[in-house]
């Protein structure tokens, strides 16, 4: 492979663009509007100039990776490249029409690849007439910093795509993990989980500040709600909105998020999420608009709100990445258990010296996290499944 192209010139495609020049490869960077292509190009340029600057790359390494970089809004110059990754707005009609858009012109026998973080890339393949020759390449932002790249099959994916995925990462210097089609795959789906248990307990008592700093404590590189703010509220709201209609009313639900963005606060972008930010810096608490939420929602579910150690909230979060794995094995989401604790160690900030969620599982007394595990599902109510750590933890 010697050539790539990139549609959409945000953040994303700009990093995944940056990532292949830096592994030699020729990039068309595509997009449909004029000035969003100049920004991303932009963009690309003031990160070869930052990084010959600090020293990290001569001027003339700068140069050459530049020059491999094209930039068009011309859709029929996708006939000259070899694979064309997908990394537009994370909505399934507008990757739909996207592909259709790329089936049109791509040429026959190219490897085509959306970056959805959690969207079934299988409707997304449906809208071309070549499913087979569509796989998932889910990036991880910034995308030319992260190791981490997830490789999702399809229904329809041919095993020489699939191939190709896998030997682009290894090309891109990544770390390549395969994963069936399943929502938020093998990274997200297990954050997921872990993220709805650290809002069960702002409902059970704790406060944002206590989740995330539990978290650090034990190693995490950001807890839960900073890294929400940081990523942008609007982000897992959407993806919410879009599960609505599927929710069954009687699993528990916390709405907290959900009144945060009706309020304006998306995180650091707009000066307040989970947190204030004063300057652009993070307040050490949160303020009484956040109190009042976490407050009212304990109190519409009927909770007295006691103190959780930092003991239990660690030991809490971690018995829902162990649980939610446990699940996505049984189904053959993820092919090997180690699969899963490359995926949190690599892209998701799990503490490496704990190994990743099934290594800790299994360092645990077995009685003890089966017995956890199962008040864990008591607490949590309707809807939570216990998964059989038997298959994740003898595999």
């Amino acid at each position: 492979m010697r050539s790539i192209a990139v549609i959409g010139a945000g953040t994303m495609g700009s990093g995944i663009a940056i990532s292949a020049l830096d592994a030699g490869l020729a990039v068309l960077l595509l997009e449909q509007d004029g000035a969003a292509l100049e920004r991303g190009r932009q963009r690309i340029t003031d990160h070869y100039r930052e990084r010959v600057a600090a020293g990290k790359l001569s001027a003339d390494a700068a140069s050459s990776n530049e020059a491999r970089l094209q930039t068009s809004l011309e859709w029929e110059r996708l006939q000259q490249v070899d694979l064309v990754i997908e990394a537009v707005f994370e909505d399934m009609a507008v990757k739909q029409e996207v592909f259709r858009k790329i089936d049109a012109h791509a040429r026959r026998g190219a490897v085509l690849a959306t970056n959805t973080s959690y969207l079934n890339i299988d409707p997304i393949a449906a809208a071309t007439l070549r499913p087979q020759d569509v796989l998932g390449l889910h990036f991880f932002s910034p995308a030319n910093v992260m190791k981490l790249l997830e490789v999702v099959r399809g229904a329809k994916t041919a095993p020489d795509v699939l191939a190709t995925g896998m030997a682009l990462g290894a090309t891109l210097k990544k770390m390549p993990v395969l994963t069936g089609n399943a929502f938020g795959f093998i990274g997200n789906r297990i954050y997921n989980a872990y993220r709805r248990q650290c809002e069960f307990m702002l409902e059970d008592g704790a406060w944002p500040e206590d989740v995330d700093n539990a978290l650090t404590g034990l190693g995490f590189a950001m807890g839960p709600f900073a890294v929400a703010d940081l990523s942008g509220l609007d982000i897992a709201w959407r993806m919410r909105k879009a599960q609505a209609a599927t929710r069954d009313s009687r699993e528990r639900y916390v709405s907290i998020l959900d009144q945060l963005c009706e309020a304006g606060r998306l995180g650091r972008k707009t000066g307040a999420g989970y947190y204030a930010y004063v300057d652009g810096k993070q307040e050490k608490t949160t303020d009484a608009a956040v109190r009042d939420m976490v407050q009212q929602a304990s109190a519409q579910r009927g909770i007295t709100r006691r103190r959780l150690a930092p003991e239990e909230i660690q030991r809490r979060a971690l018995l829902a990445m162990v649980n939610e794995a446990a699940l996505l094995f049984a189904e053959g989401v993820a092919s090997r258990p180690s699969d899963i604790d490359v995926v949190l160690v690599q892209g998701y900030g799990f503490p490496r010296w704990e190994g990743g969620p099934v290594f800790w599982a299994r360092q645990q007394d077995r009685d003890q996290l089966e017995n956890d595990l199962q008040r864990l599902a008591e607490e949590a109510g309707f809807g939570f499944t216990l998964g059989d750590l038997d298959p994740l933890l003898s595999t």
